[in-house]
């Protein structure tokens, strides 16, 4: 993947508390423009903290931190306008269909031909056929691909996915992770926030570890490897794991083989 000399993400020394609790004690690391970076941590290391600060939801105690060349304190507006955020959680209007959504969420950027950007993106997301059903009869990975799909609108250069695939059963979370190689590929520039060591493992290009409050270890999934002494070989029988079992029995390919409830 293409990266530019200047960083997508760029973090320098970013500090934060609640009251008398450190959450970042100077985090600092930089995300080259068209990756896909893991931020890894376990539960409470301040990776969502992290990415509030960087979506302008949440002001740094110090230190400072830039989106797109533009300082999230200085310039909220325009690190707005560069970066789209989506959550643990996806943030549809179950009320509405697929399309309505879309729509909805073209019209409040201000954007011309909001219908026809929604059919590009409901294309794009393999959502055409569920495009005039209501969001609330999604399955959680076509919710979760709807989530994503809006926050695509408007073509930011930067999206942020905060453990996207939290509480995904293991045939959604390829589908998440298949959306989130397509995104890299046409350029977008990603940070993953996750605790899943397989999902950084497989999407990242390059990945740092968070741990109370700092960045330990940064690098490629090689480089990480190489921390750790070489292990001792013996050959033993391969077996299968159990998300290689449940993929077997389901199909590898469900998304694209199965039809989706109408």
């Amino acid at each position: 993947m293409s990266a530019t000399a200047e960083p997508a993400i760029r973090v320098r020394g970013v500090t934060k508390s609640f009251k008398a609790l450190p959450v970042l004690r100077g985090v600092d690391f930089d995300v080259a423009a068209g990756t896909v970076f893991a931020l890894l941590g376990s539960n409470g290391a301040g990776k969502t903290t992290l990415v509030r600060i960087l979506s302008t939801l949440l002001k740094a105690d110090g230190g400072s931190a830039s989106v797109h060349g533009h300082d999230v304190a200085d310039s909220p507006e325009a690190v707005r306008e560069s970066i789209s955020l989506t959550g643990q959680f996806a943030a549809v209007d179950e009320v509405l269909s697929g399309r309505e959504n879309l729509v909805l969420v073209a019209r409040l950027r201000h954007l011309e031909q909001p219908g026809a950007i929604a059919d590009e993106l409901l294309a794009r997301f393999s959502l055409t056929d569920a495009a005039h059903r209501r969001a609330g009869t999604y399955s959680g990975g076509m919710r979760r691909r709807l989530d994503i799909a809006m926050s695509l609108i408007g073509d930011p250069p930067v999206i942020v996915l905060d453990e996207p695939t939290t509480g995904l059963d293991p045939q959604t979370r390829i589908e998440v992770w298949q959306t989130v190689t397509q995104l890299a590929a046409q350029g977008t520039t990603v940070l993953l926030t996750t605790q899943y060591l397989d999902e950084a493992e497989h999407l990242a290009d390059r990945i740092a570890i968070l741990h109370e409050g700092t960045i330990i270890q940064n690098g490629t999934l090689a480089e990480l490897k190489q921390l750790l002494p070489p292990a001792t070989v013996e050959y033993v029988e391969k077996q299968p794991t159990l998300e290689e079992v449940f993929l077997a029995l389901v199909g590898a390919d469900a998304r694209t083989t199965r039809k989706e409830p109408q």
